[in-house]
């Protein structure tokens, strides 16, 4: 559970969140609304993936991954 409470990609759907429920209540009900919405959930979907996916690799595919970055 932690894995995805501190991920920086979590972290900003979150923020992302707060700012479309901002959005909702101050701003005009148009149709653009509605793709406001949709994009927050495609993000936040992408991100919950992306951490499941991370949390999936094997530990020498995150090496090769760190290596491949340049990272060491």
């Amino acid at each position: 559970m932690r894995k995805y409470i501190m991920n920086s990609a979590i972290i900003g759907a979150v923020f992302g969140g707060f700012q479309t429920l901002q959005a909702t209540r101050k701003g005009p009900r148009d149709w653009r609304l509605v793709f406001i919405w949709i994009s927050w959930i495609a993000t936040l979907a992408l991100a919950i993936g992306s951490v499941a996916d991370e949390a999936n690799d094997s530990p020498a595919e995150k090496k090769a991954k760190k290596l491949s970055d340049g990272r060491k």
